[in-house]
């Protein structure tokens, strides 16, 4: 299952569609889907979060816990609406794509996936990157 809330004013689209996705890319990294909820909110709530849950006084643009169960992933992802629209101008590119590459990031942490030093940074964003081919050929992009 996956849930999408929101703790700001900020709608997502095509819920169902980023639901496939997000299976689908689980199902292909050999992980069966359990229950991951993501959380959409502001620099303040995530900001908040990233001090009491981490202790670094930054603001980010995404938090994940993994709860993951053997092969079944679970996790709570937050995501700072706020921060990836500032994201989406500074690395020129629009709103969803960034909210998108934003979204299956947590997920690959969730997989396995690291982003600590340059070769497993390079790793994660190849696989973003083959993520975001897939969304856009189910979305018919």
């Amino acid at each position: 299952m996956i849930e999408f809330n929101f703790e700001t004013d900020f709608e997502l689209k095509n819920k169902s569609n980023l639901q496939k996705w997000i299976s689908e890319i689980i199902i292909s990294e050999g992980f069966e889907l359990g229950e991951i909820v993501y959380i959409f909110c502001d620099d303040e709530y995530l900001h908040k979060l990233n001090m009491e849950f981490l202790n670094h006084d930054t603001l980010t643009d995404i938090l994940s816990f993994d709860y993951r169960i053997g092969k079944q992933i679970n996790g709570e992802i937050y995501i700072s609406v706020e921060r990836v629209a500032d994201n989406s101008i500074d690395f020129e590119t629009n709103f969803d794509d960034e909210l998108h590459r934003v979204m299956i990031h947590g997920i690959l942490h969730f997989c396995g996936y690291k982003d600590k030093s340059d070769t497993d940074e390079h790793a994660m964003r190849n696989k973003e990157n083959e993520s975001l081919k897939n969304l856009n050929a189910l979305m018919g992009d």
